[in-house]
């Protein structure tokens, strides 16, 4: 990638992981210009990998989703904590594992894709709980994955957010169920989800990248993410942060850029600005303004 900072932030890149709600649609609408965006940061050579911490939709699912509202994706082009999940116990378990499901079909058929058996009883002698949303689980399959992390059972959970928007407001999320378990057991799950570092790991080694940016709207879990993988990140303001939030951002959550919208991708000359109290190489960001 080019070292000029006249040049584009598609330049600088060849990958860009480009978290969902608020950063290409919001609600079920697209954000203003997002699908033009995306479009020109294609046409200019870079790959877009929508990353998302949603364990209960599968890719092809997100990729139709996506397509419908005018931003084309392909089913590859999605990787989801699902995903990265998989991957995590299958690096520490081996092919033919068994892992006790505690979750939606999505994770059922990420885990088998990795070579691992999902199951659903304690009798099947899981070597590891998975777990991740899922609005159709059991209550005995929660009791049952509970008492298998009460019992030293390894757990890796997609992520931990406490909540998720639905259109009639905020309900609970995979995170409330990770607390109560957690509370019951006294164990703390891998979490392989936002703000840590593996699904963006997975997402680069999926892609093949060697220069990719994060793209969010969320400091607590794309930008955190992002310092958490050692990445460069670009905040916009078209979901939940606005620029006063953005501004008062502690080292941990301080974007590399921040931008209004998605336009930002095609801007020429932005100059990594550091945040207060940072040291050398520490995290910098742009600011465009309005």
């Amino acid at each position: 990638m080019g070292s000029d900072r006249t040049d584009r932030l598609v330049d600088r890149h060849d990958l860009l992981l480009l978290d969902l709600d608020g950063v290409v649609y919001v609600g079920p609408e697209a954000v203003p210009g997002a699908p033009d965006h995306l479009s020109a940061a294609r046409e200019a050579g870079v790959r877009l990998a929508f990353v998302t911490n949603n364990a209960g939709r599968t890719p092809e699912e997100v990729a139709a989703h996506l397509t419908s509202l005018g931003v084309a994706a392909d089913p590859g082009d999605v990787v989801t904590s699902a995903q990265a999940a998989a991957r995590i116990l299958a690096e520490r378990l081996g092919p033919g594992a068994r892992v006790f499901l505690l979750g939606s079909p999505a994770l059922a058929r990420a885990l088998t894709e990795e070579g691992l058996v999902p199951v659903d009883a304690i009798e099947d002698d899981p070597q590891a709980v998975a777990s991740g949303y899922g609005p159709d689980v059991a209550w005995r399959t929660i009791l049952a994955g509970a008492s298998l992390v009460a019992q030293g059972t390894p757990w890796v959970a997609c992520n931990a957010d406490l909540t998720f928007p639905l259109p009639t407001g905020l309900a609970p999320g995979h995170g409330a169920l990770v607390d109560m378990i957690s509370r019951f057991s006294g164990a703390t799950p891998l979490v392989a989800g936002k703000p840590g570092p593996r699904l963006f790991d997975e997402a680069v080694r999926r892609m093949g990248a060697v220069a990719p940016l994060v793209v969010g709207d969320r400091l607590d879990t794309d930008i955190a993410g992002a310092h958490a993988a050692n990445l460069p990140s670009l905040l916009v303001l078209t979901g939940v942060t606005d620029r006063a939030v953005a501004a008062a951002a502690g080292p941990d959550e301080w974007p590399t850029y921040v931008a209004d919208d998605l336009s930002a991708l095609l801007s020429r000359g932005l100059h990594p600005q550091a945040p207060p109290g940072a040291t050398p190489g520490g995290a910098d960001r742009d600011t465009v303004e309005p």
